[in-house]
């Protein structure tokens, strides 16, 4: 945890303040440690580390190349702008990029080595901006197996494999992979995980019948890859375990051997103390019951904080307090009860999840009704990122990757590779 280790070297964006009025700190050595755990459990098959909406807000190119660094073989993403930007940053491993639309330039992704996700309609595009480079296309066959999002229906699924046959023996594009995703792999008792394995074995067995020979199957998302070797295949698409977060209800990160990687934190706004019978916040859905002191916490829905979120925990100077009212777009409140010393708590820290003694994320996920990586993802770009190095198991020799700012990019709902 950031909060209990020696911090070495820090890389922010060199246009940050030295102490940023709010701040999402990420901790590399997390990250690695993370994925060499995964590699630990999933070895021999390779693992893909997804890094899809800015890595799930912790930063899409610091946290690539620390997964890379860690073991990690292959680097995922959803969409083929995002692909790019890490092409542009020096990212060379394999790289999958899976949902497409009729805009997606799918010729810039070719020329960049990018692998492609392929559901169906896609395939003629692809295969046009081949011709078009002279680059023979990488591509991934996805099959629905029961998740009812993206990937060619089992009904449409020979005919994609005939196409994709044909197209490899022009020499037009190369199948790479064949793939899918589980729908309720997070729910280990639910027999449906099983139901889906079993259409993926048949699919993989039909495109072999029609005379492909893709160099990696893969399957298994976070809770597969952790829960079910038997989903494992040739490569595991590690999503929100990289980030050090339990897919599990009820298993903690630390059961999993796991480290949560993101610490938000910033500092109190203000402090005053109020009367009995005072509201807060848009509609008064909170009124004290006694004199109390009200701290004002900068960060609001603007900043990702989710505005349902009422309860949601902070620490201050060593305690815990809840917030109180409704989340408002920059800011909201905590009450700090009635001895609380308005002068000594005018700028403390205030930590939301990360570290030691402060809230896990999962806590801020209860108080609004949603998953611990929605959270995290969903911190705003007016956060700055600050990417920490630790001493770590792996010592001195752990490469230091260089200063990142965070990328342009915006959240996705999507849990591809989850």
């Amino acid at each position: 945890m950031i909060g209990t280790t020696k911090v070495g070297p820090v890389h922010h964006d060199p246009s940050l303040p030295a102490e940023p009025e709010r701040l999402a700190s990420i901790d590399l050595c997390a990250i690695r440690h993370n994925i060499r755990q995964i590699v630990a459990r999933t070895s021999p098959a390779a693992v893909m580390s997804v890094v899809k909406a800015n890595a799930y807000g912790h930063g899409a190119v610091p946290v690539a190349k620390a997964a890379l660094e860690a073991g990690a073989t292959w680097i995922g993403a959803a969409h083929v702008a995002e692909g790019l930007a890490l092409r542009a940053a020096g990212i060379d491993a394999p790289l999958l990029c899976w949902l497409h639309t009729e805009a997606t330039d799918f010729a810039a992704g070719i020329t960049a080595g990018i692998d492609l996700g392929v559901s169906g309609w896609e395939l003629e595009g692809i295969a046009s901006a081949a011709r078009a480079v002279r680059i023979p296309a990488r591509v991934h066959l996805k099959i629905d197996t029961g998740l009812g999002r993206n990937g060619s229906t089992r009904a449409q699924w020979p005919a994609l494999l005939e196409r994709a046959a044909q197209l490899e023996a022009d020499g037009v594009l190369r199948v790479v992979g064949i793939f899918s995703h589980f729908a309720v792999a997070d729910e280990p008792e639910r027999p449906e995980t099983d139901e889906q394995l079993q259409a993926f074995r048949e699919a993989v067995a039909q495109a072999r019948e029609a005379g492909l020979e893709p160099q990696v199957r893969h399957l298994a998302n976070s809770p597969a890859l952790l829960s079910r070797p038997d989903t494992h295949f040739d490569l595991v698409r590690c999503g929100l375990a990289t980030y050090g977060l339990s897919p599990f209800e009820g298993v903690t990160s630390a059961d999993l051997k796991l480290r949560p990687a993101m610490r938000l934190s910033t500092r109190l706004a203000n402090v005053k103390r109020v009367p009995a019978g005072h509201g807060v916040s848009y509609g008064l859905r909170y009124s004290t019951d006694r004199e109390t002191v009200f701290g004002l916490v900068p960060l609001g829905y603007a900043d990702g904080v989710p505005r349902v979120s009422e309860g949601g925990p902070v620490l201050i100077n060593g305690s815990v307090y809840p917030s109180v009212g409704r989340v408002a777009m920059d800011q909201f409140v905590v009450d700090l009860g009635p001895d609380a010393d308005e002068d000594a708590l005018l700028g403390a820290e205030t930590v939301l999840f990360g570290g030691e003694g402060a809230p896990a994320v999962e806590e801020w996920a209860r108080a609004a009704g949603t998953l611990n990586y929605e959270i995290v993802t969903r911190i705003s770009e007016r956060v700055p990122r600050r990417w920490l190095e630790a001493p770590s198991a792996g010592g001195p020799q752990d490469k230091r990757p260089q200063d990142e700012p965070p990328q342009n990019q915006h959240p996705a709902s999507s849990e591809e590779g989850q």
